[in-house]
């Protein structure tokens, strides 16, 4: 049965597990274990420290740090207390940090450094105390007052949430217009850990390892609560340089990804075996071509030897004893679940929204389709509008957008049905997502056309690191190409040229003809009103900062649009 409220959840998941590690924290000495018990004592010492600076029930506690252990004994501590987290990207600017702070009227914020403070010395909140370091942080507090909110005064504070009371308000990113908060209720993450539980091979023999942003629900929620309500230990990577080294030593079995993070190691595997020596090379070619062959099912007599020989090697990469990746956040291309399928890696792909408390679908390892999202977790329902629009209802639906109400009726029909603005269509239980309805490409001949799946395509090829594709009143699908440019310096040296900046780099010939290769090999693949006919490449990547990604690297079409106004009427000039 499932638990009232996450502060339910964590005593009884602290109370089973007692000696059990919970956290494993990374030290000089390596990482270090942090039991259930001592979860337990950091979370309520934290709770008394929050409560003696004021923090009642209801009200909104701000936090903007990198992942830490204490980040989530902060987020426990608020949910024993009743109070509200909201939670920020660290990697926000100082005015839209601000806004969230000021949006939600929190009475304080946790920040994880200097750095984070800095940027609220404008509009400050009532109180800005630092989570990790220092006299005045929520931790030099907690350590005051250890032992001071006594286990009759936590049961009380327990007792007094209710399940459909605020757990958080998480603001999403958004890709276009200002964030917007969602309130998630208690029932809704305490409902979806029951049911993920319950169906999905997760437990306490098994570890997770934190990299993903906490202040994103996904991580947040199947990163986080979800190992802590079966018993199962998380493991906190000191940073994104040493998440390769984190992965040995943690030895996960679960992971939480995005699809860029996937992309990225298949790179870095492909490009590492192009240049070592030749028989080296030549093994790993022929590993990767019986792998896939196998997982394909066509005859590969030689995938049983190259597995032991190669296969196992990749393997290691990630610690050795993964059981399977869980992806999320955008569209996982084909060709990359394909390599890690083949390389012995399960890679289960879910869907789910800020609004939909992260968790709505999901695949399992014993009946995986990779090219769907999977059926609908038990308790959520789901269904698909004549327009194609995906609507989902039930306990882990949002309650609404924080002070908004216009906006939540939009989102919510009268029905209950949140309108999730993507669409989708089923494959008997399993759902496939084509596209985002805001997307949807309306050509001047009245031509609808999906660019998401046209995009991944195009993605697929080494040459390629994104491509956004416009149309909208257009004759013709145009595309703006970013190249993945240690990929094209490679293969330009292969064609007799000297290495050049991106800049120099996209306006030669040479370079030229092998990206509209690219995209002719695509276009054979696509119906005549979808072809790419026009495109120009761009010098420069995408990125959070520059505003063309969301914190969750998801492309901001309009803003990309806006930014490259100037090359996009010179394409259609």
């Amino acid at each position: 049965m499932a638990a009232n409220n996450l502060g339910e959840l964590l005593r009884a998941s602290c109370s089973k597990w007692g000696d059990e590690p919970a956290f494993l924290v990374r030290s000089k000495h390596g990482f270090e274990p942090v039991s259930y018990a001592t979860l337990w004592q950091r979370a309520t010492a934290y709770a008394a420290a929050l409560r003696a600076l004021g923090v009642a029930r209801g009200d909104r506690v701000a936090i903007q740090s990198e992942n830490c252990p204490e980040w989530a004994q902060a987020d426990w501590a608020c949910q024993l207390l009743g109070a509200i987290l909201v939670p920020i990207y660290p990697t926000l600017p100082p005015d839209q940090s601000q806004y969230i702070v000021a949006d939600s009227e929190a009475k304080l914020l946790l920040a994880g450094s200097d750095e984070q403070t800095a940027k609220h010395a404008a509009g400050r909140p009532a109180e800005i105390l630092q989570l990790l370091e220092g006299e005045d942080s929520l931790d030099a507090r907690a350590q005051q007052l250890l032992g001071s909110l006594t286990d009759a005064d936590v049961e009380e504070a327990i007792r007094g949430t209710l399940p459909g009371d605020p757990a958080t308000i998480i603001y999403t990113s958004g890709t276009t217009g200002a964030p917007k908060g969602a309130i998630l209720a208690h029932e809704g993450f305490t409902s979806l850990m029951e049911a993920i539980v319950g169906s999905l091979p997760i437990d306490h023999n098994d570890r997770f390892l934190s990299f993903l942003p906490m202040s994103h629900v996904y991580e947040r929620v199947a990163g986080q609560i979800l190992p802590i309500s079966c018993g199962a230990t998380i493991g906190f990577a000191g940073s994104l340089r040493s998440l390769p080294s984190d992965m040995k030593a943690v030895q996960p079995t679960v992971m939480l990804c995005v699809p860029r993070f996937l992309e990225s190691i298949r790179d870095k595997v492909v490009d590492k075996a192009s240049k070592a020596p030749l028989v080296r090379r030549k093994l790993f070619n022929l590993a990767k071509d019986q792998l896939v062959k196998r997982y394909r099912g066509k005859p590969a007599p030689l995938a049983g030897l190259m597995d032991v020989l190669v296969g196992a090697k990749v393997r290691e990469l990630t610690g050795g004893k993964l059981r399977f990746f869980v992806s999320g956040g955008a569209a996982l291309p084909t060709h990359v679940s394909e390599f890690f399928m083949a390389f012995g890696m399960p890679m289960l792909q879910g869907y789910g929204l800020t609004e939909t408390t992260a968790a709505t679908c999901i695949n399992h390892p014993d009946d995986n389709h990779p090219d769907t999202v999977g059926p609908p977790i038990a308790g959520v329902e789901v269904r698909i509008a004549d327009d194609g629009e995906i609507l989902v209802r039930g306990k882990s639906r949002m309650i609404g957008y924080w002070n908004l109400p216009e906006e939540t009726a939009q989102a919510i029909d009268s029905d209950g049905w949140f309108h999730t603005g993507d669409i989708g269509v089923f494959e008997g239980p399993y759902l496939k997502i084509t596209d985002r309805k805001k997307d949807i490409l309306v050509l001047g001949n009245g031509k609808n056309v999906a660019p998401q799946p046209i995009e991944n395509k195009l993605k697929e090829s080494p040459l390629i690191a994104e491509a956004v594709l416009f149309g909208d009143g257009m004759d013709c699908v145009c595309a703006l190409i970013v190249p993945d440019f240690d990929a094209l310096t490679q293969a330009a040296a292969e064609h007799g040229l000297a290495p050049a900046p991106p800049e120099q780099l996209i306006e030669l010939d040479a370079v030229k003809q092998l990206i509209k290769r690219e995209i002719d090999a695509v276009n054979k693949t696509l119906a005549n009103f979808e072809l790419v006919k026009k495109h120009r490449l761009l010098s420069a990547t995408f990125s959070i900062e520059g505003g063309e990604l969301t914190p969750t690297l998801k492309v901001r079409r309009k803003v990309v649009k806006e930014k490259y106004a100037d090359v996009l009427a010179d394409l259609l000039g």
